[in-house]
């Protein structure tokens, strides 16, 4: 089990949903509606904000989620 698998089992059945409508979203390129930032000094990796959730994401050829947490101090270590 990876450590997004991970922090999945531990979210809410509300915040489950919540990120799955984000990631889905992410997965079809509709940006639209979506708290969306690149990061600085980063290549294609961006971030979509909802609530305390943050979901890390690159865009190269495909898209690869990076990390999903919770907003801290480490959140934007990768």
């Amino acid at each position: 089990m990876n450590q997004i698998e991970k922090f999945l089992a531990k979210l809410s059945e509300r915040e489950r949903k919540v990120v799955k409508s984000i990631l889905r979203k992410i997965n079809s390129r509709d940006f639209h509606n979506l708290d969306l930032k690149k990061l600085k000094g980063e290549g294609n990796i961006y971030r979509v904000r909802k609530g305390g959730i943050r979901v890390i994401f690159s865009t190269d050829k495909d898209i690869r989620i990076l990390s999903i947490s919770r907003r801290s101090d480490t959140t934007y270590n990768l």
